[in-house]
């Protein structure tokens, strides 16, 4: 399935999607990686493998939506059949999703409905929770909030920095994220309402 990633930063889990992809454990093939800064590392990763890269500042634009329509034709011009948001720091506005005619998924720090949007771990350790986690999801027109595909628990330590959780909560986000999205391209993902039903293998009891 041809896919495009949209970034902001590190790559971190772009590059557990491009290792997963590449062994040969998840039928995707990255064509297209995107961001909206400069900068991002991400972008200097995705060129050392050979992947066609594009920065798509804000900047740039007269308004969001401008920004969006550009992103919009440029993941048609590759042919996109699905969308991944890895550490992408913007949210998408609701034309984009709209006129998106491919799946678009996201992960995200907590364990959704928790803490949802910016600095999520720190907010977990002002909560007081004793865990937190990873949770990917598919994108709608609000922030973090649409039908959850998978989750993974991270318990909180007494000791625990906002850098310590984020590191581990970080390491379970690079099993759960490849997992997530090779089960909806076999096609194994069905929603119904805001509830996602994962499908059993064909030949599995």
């Amino acid at each position: 399935m041809r896919t495009a990633v949209l970034v902001s930063g590190r790559g971190s889990n772009l590059k557990a999607l491009l290792d997963a992809s590449r062994g040969g454990n998840l039928p995707i093939e990255i064509v297209a990686v995107g961001s909206d800064r400069l900068g991002a590392a991400a972008l200097d990763l995705s060129k050392e493998v050979g992947i066609p890269t594009r920065a798509f500042p804000i900047m740039n634009y007269p308004h969001r939506q401008a920004q969006e329509e550009d992103l919009l034709t440029w993941m048609r011009e590759n042919r996109v059949e699905l969308l991944l948001l890895a550490g992408y720091m913007k949210v998408l506005g609701p034309q984009f999703i709209r006129q998106a005619d491919f799946p678009v998924l996201n992960i995200h720090p907590s364990l959704l409905p928790a803490f949802p949007g910016l600095h999520a771990q720190r907010q977990a350790l002002e909560y007081g929770v004793k865990v937190s986690g990873c949770t990917v999801h598919l994108v709608d027109e609000g922030l973090d909030s649409g039908p959850i595909l998978l989750q993974e628990a991270v318990a909180v330590l007494p000791e625990d920095t906002e850098e310590s959780l984020a590191r581990r909560i970080l390491e379970a986000e690079h099993r759960l994220y490849p997992e997530a999205v090779g089960l909806v391209v076999s096609g194994r993902v069905k929603r119904v309402g805001r509830r996602v039903q994962i499908l059993q293998q064909e030949g599995s009891e």
